[in-house]
């Protein structure tokens, strides 16, 4: 019998990019059978400080949901994959929303200088914040992957369709396709090395086909993006 809030639909977004590296910024939205809107990152700020010249918006994540009828209130979950300012920079404007982030992330971010320039963002009241420890399944369809590495704490999140089947998004932990490998001389230590052998095991374990990269510029090229779908 098929579960009542499984994942039926995954949605890509380009928010924005880094132009003297044509890298794409990203941020993806899930939806439930029973209605559920769940934002996986917000992407850059709508207003870059002075220093984030790096940075280019696009279409923001506001005006995406836009064109698919949904408004900032009708998201009912955001997964933060970590605080960096290119995948924090819109949480506040989702005010109904539970965040979801691993709790070893969310306790250093108020220390840790890197995520300062987003804090209005990602620091909201704690009745609105769901900290996991680890590996967590959100839902039928729907799991967190603890993938510490390129910063403490970061997440990556495995959807299972039902017509395209299981799709792994490592966000940041594995940005580009070229580093999803086992081909690198490494003892196993390197935290951002150990993240990428748990994805690569759980791909052959599960016999994943999709793998969406955090920032691979080619790769995003040939994906499907908002308001065309994976089902």
């Amino acid at each position: 019998m098929k579960s009542q809030n499984a994942v039926k639909r995954l949605y890509l977004m380009q928010v924005g990019s880094m132009p003297e590296y044509e890298i794409p910024i990203v941020c993806y939205l899930v939806q439930t059978d029973d209605g559920r809107n769940i934002l996986i990152d917000s992407g850059l700020p709508e207003i870059m400080l002075e220093g984030e010249s790096d940075f280019e918006n696009g279409q923001d994540v506001i005006e995406q949901l836009a064109s698919i009828g949904l408004k900032p209130e009708d998201i009912d979950t955001v997964i933060s994959t970590h605080y960096d300012l290119d995948h924090a920079g819109r949480h506040a404007a989702f005010t109904k929303a539970q965040y979801i982030v691993q709790r070893v992330h969310h306790v250093d971010a108020p220390n840790n200088p890197r995520y300062a320039d987003v804090r209005s963002q990602w620091d909201q009241p704690a009745e609105r914040i769901r900290l996991v420890d680890g590996d967590t399944k959100l839902l039928p369809g729907l799991e967190l992957i603890e993938t510490s590495g390129h910063v403490p704490g970061h997440q990556s999140v495995l959807v299972r369709l039902p017509i395209t089947g299981t799709v792994l998004l490592p966000i940041d932990a594995v940005p580009f396709g070229e580093g999803f490998t086992r081909d690198v001389q490494d003892d196993g230590s390197n935290p951002v090395r150990a993240s990428t052998i748990k994805l690569l095991d759980r791909v052959e374990r599960e016999h994943i086909e999709l793998v969406i990269f955090g920032h691979d510029k080619d790769q995003w090229e040939g994906l499907k993006k908002l308001p065309e779908y994976y089902e």
